[in-house]
């Protein structure tokens, strides 16, 4: 699947979030590169963020990708799913 706009990635990771990841402020208020795990992210919401992301976007994280670094930042998560998606 490939994304035509950059934003749309972002948006969509930044539902996620809001919806999956029990960060402790709004998804709208947290900068790209803020520590999402010193916002609340657990491990367990990560997993819960990567599932609804394969599921929403119709892809899926390889192992090398499952690591605190991939899920530390917005900017971080974007990443990685536009490289699944083809579109890095």
């Amino acid at each position: 699947m490939q994304f035509n706009t950059g934003g749309v990635v972002d948006e969509v990771v930044r539902e996620i979030l809001a919806r999956h990841g029990r960060i402790s402020v709004p998804i709208a208020d947290v900068d790209g590169g803020a520590d999402l795990f010193a916002l609340g992210l657990t491990s367990h919401a990560a997993v819960n963020v990567m599932l609804a992301i394969e599921d929403r976007l119709a892809i899926e994280f390889p192992d090398e990708l499952m690591s605190k670094a991939v899920f530390a930042s917005v900017d971080s998560l974007v990443g990685a799913v536009r490289s699944l998606a083809g579109d890095a």
